[in-house]
C-alpha cells in the first residue's frame, strides 16, 4: 500500500466540508499540503488548525474555478511551493437545487464551468509535471449524481457526469505512466453544499437539506479517502443507503426511475 507521507497534495475546496477533512488527515499522516479555495481567510483558519509541524509543510494558494484565465498561473505558482505536486485532490465545487425548466442556460454553464471545466483545466495543467516526475494520483471529488440523475440537481449531475467521463477515459491513457485515478462518489455528507448550491437565479438557497443533515460526518469520509488513495483505488463509492441507487440504476432501471420521482431530494 502507498502512503502519504512527504507526498505534496493540493486540495481545491480546502476551506470547509470534505477538502478541509482531508487536509487535516493528510497533514495527520505528514503530507506537504497546498490548501486551495476562493476564501483565503477561511484557508489561512485551516492552516492555522494544524499542528505547527504541518504548518510549515503547506502553503495558502487561492484561487476562483470560475476564472479559467487565471488557472494556468496558479498552477505554476503552486508547483512552485514544492517544486511538484504528487496528489491533487479536486473538492471545489458547486451544487444546485432548482427545476431545469426553470433554470436559466447561463446557471447550467456557471456549474459546468466550476465543476468540469475548472477541475480539467487544472488535471491537464498538472499532468505534465506528473509525468515528468514519473508519479502523480488525481483524486476528483464526485458524487453519487455522477452515476444517476435527480430532480433539481440537473444541472449539477451533468457536471458530475461530465467527470466521470473525462476521468474514465484519461485513466486508460496514462496507466502505463505511473499516474492514478481515484474518483470518489460521496452520497449525502454533512456539509454545507446544499447552503451554498444555487438556485434557478443563481442565488445560494441558505437551507440545510434534512438527507445531507444526517449524512456522513465529513471527517469519516476524509479519512475513507484518504484511505482509498493509499490502497490506488479506480474509485470510491461511500455513503448511507442511498448509494444502493448505483444499483438500482443499473440492474432494475424501471424500478429505480419510479423511485427517483418521488425522492425527497430538496
Amino acid at each position: 500500500m502507498a502512503t502519504v507521507n512527504n507526498k505534496v497534495v493540493w486540495i481545491t475546496g480546502a476551506s470547509s466540508g470534505i477538502g478541509e477533512a482531508i487536509a487535516k488527515v493528510m497533514a495527520e499522516k505528514g503530507a506537504k499540503l497546498i490548501l486551495s479555495s476562493r476564501k483565503e481567510d477561511a484557508l489561512l483558519k485551516v492552516q492555522s488548525s494544524l499542528s505547527e509541524s504541518a504548518k510549515n509543510e503547506s502553503r495558502v494558494l487561492p484561487l476562483d474555478l470560475s476564472q479559467p484565465e487565471t488557472l494556468n498561473e496558479k498552477v505554476k505558482e503552486a508547483l512552485s511551493f514544492f517544486g511538484k505536486i504528487d496528489i491533487i485532490i479536486h473538492s471545489g465545487g458547486i451544487s444546485q437545487r432548482s427545476m431545469a425548466s426553470d433554470t436559466p442556460i447561463e446557471v447550467d454553464r456557471r456549474i459546468m464551468e466550476i465543476n468540469y471545466f475548472g477541475t480539467v483545466l487544472l488535471t491537464k495543467a498538472v499532468l505534465p509535471s506528473m509525468i515528468e516526475n514519473g508519479f502523480g494520483h488525481i483524486v476528483p471529488i464526485s458524487s453519487l449524481l455522477g452515476k444517476f440523475g435527480s430532480p433539481f440537481r440537473s444541472g449539477y449531475a451533468a457536471s458530475k457526469h461530465a467527470l466521470h467521463g473525462f476521468f474514465d477515459s484519461l485513466r486508460a491513457e496514462v496507466y502505463d505512466k505511473n499516474i492514478f485515478i481515484t474518483l470518489v462518489t460521496p452520497g449525502f455528507v454533512r456539509t454545507n453544499v446544499s447552503i451554498n448550491a444555487i438556485t434557478e437565479d443563481g442565488s445560494p438557497l441558505n437551507e440545510m437539506d434534512d438527507a445531507q443533515e444526517k449524512g456522513m460526518l465529513p471527517e469519516v469520509c476524509a479519512r475513507k479517502i484518504v484511505r482509498g488513495i493509499e490502497q490506488e483505488k479506480n474509485e470510491l463509492l461511500m455513503g448511507g443507503k442511498e448509494t444502493m441507487a448505483v444499483y438500482l440504476k443499473r440492474f432494475v432501471p424501471g424500478l429505480f426511475a419510479k423511485i427517483i420521482r418521488k425522492a425527497k431530494v430538496r
